[in-house]
């Protein structure tokens, strides 16, 4: 394990601020994370996990040792006659492991292609898109004590999933580094196309045959058209959750607002946190090299130079404005750092 120190994190963050670690170091064994953790605790600095560095807003400079997680392989550990159980480390990039599993012929995961981060943060922020979520099709995990350096095993259940939600970022905050998760995929699609433009899409290209990889194709091919490259424009892809509300507060709001998008869930009704903000005129805003995107207004962006706390700022804008038209309290999905 090599310790680097002043290391600029531009190229480890998706927003592309560059901010820097006063430590910095790439872990892809058990040990060497037991090292990592060992050496901050001897240090008495904090120790920041880095998966993709898709969900991070960075607002100052880190007076951490930030330990990158590169855990990388992926392995069928067992099957039966409807699914497979594929074990993956933390560190390989999701999509590309949603493209491997297209490849395998492996189900469920097809409608999170193209999300950004790696595989760590899947259960960790019970990712979803186009009406699947991680839950849906998540086993087991690893993940190490940050004080104890022991391994313990989480199922679904103790990962207490919710909506962009678990245990690990709420009671076990900060508590567990995750390295290693199990996926319970079908050998026998249950094809998902109900949710956003997925149909119209599959419609307008004619596919004949339905297929994960048709769907794959189609959710990319949506993504792309609304959401912009990391590579070509910093962004953390959505940076609200989408709010659920009572529904006789969305009743009230759609007599107002008749086409205000809603869908039910069992504790109320879900909306759109793109169309509310859009509705109070951010989208397309800019403000030199920060903004909001043209085309998703769910998306703030960087268009080079910006700075984490001005993008952090106009975040509060943008929740203040909602909250005074709608009556609606945006979260970001986003972490602060």
């Amino acid at each position: 394990m090599k310790i680097q120190e002043n290391i600029s994190l531009k190229p480890y963050n998706t927003f592309g601020i560059d901010k820097n670690a006063r430590f910095f170091t790439i872990v892809s064994q058990l040990d060497e994370l037991k090292e990592a953790l060992l050496f901050a605790k001897q240090n008495n600095i904090p120790a920041l996990i880095l998966g993709g560095g898709s969900n991070i807003l960075l607002t100052q400079d880190q007076d951490v040792l930030v330990i990158k997680n590169e855990f990388k392989g992926i392995e069928l550990i067992k099957e039966d006659e409807e699914n497979v159980y594929v074990k993956v480390g933390a560190g390989e990039n999701w999509h590309e492991w949603v493209l491997y599993a297209i490849q395998q012929n492996w189900a469920g995961i097809e409608n999170l292609s193209l999300i950004p981060g790696t595989v760590g943060a899947s259960p960790m922020q019970n990712i979803g898109a186009y009406g699947v979520e991680i839950k849906d099709v998540f086993y087991e995990l690893k993940a190490l004590h940050r004080e104890t350096l022991e391994v313990q095993i989480f199922d679904a259940e103790a990962c207490q999933f919710g909506y962009r939600e678990s245990v690990f970022k709420n009671t076990l905050k900060d508590q567990y580094i995750i390295f290693e998760v199990i996926f319970r995929l079908s050998k026998k699609p249950k094809f998902n196309t109900s949710y956003g433009a997925i149909q119209a899409v599959l419609d307008d290209k004619g596919n004949a045959d339905l297929t994960i990889k048709a769907i794959s194709d189609a959710v990319i091919q949506i993504r792309q058209s609304k959401l912009p490259d990391p590579a070509v424009i910093g962004n953390s892809g959505s940076f609200f959750k989408n709010p659920t509300i009572p529904i006789q507060q969305f009743e009230q709001l759609q007599s107002v607002y008749p086409t205000i998008p809603g869908y039910p869930q069992a504790e109320g009704v879900k909306v759109a946190a793109g169309w509310l903000i859009e509705q109070c005129g951010w989208k397309g805003y800019q403000d030199g090299p920060i903004g909001v995107h043209q085309h998703q207004a769910l998306v703030l962006v960087n268009h080079g130079s910006g700075d984490g706390k001005k993008i952090a700022e106009l975040s509060q804008k943008i929740q203040k404005s909602v909250f005074d038209k709608f009556g609606i309290q945006l979260h970001p999905e986003v972490n602060f750092l």
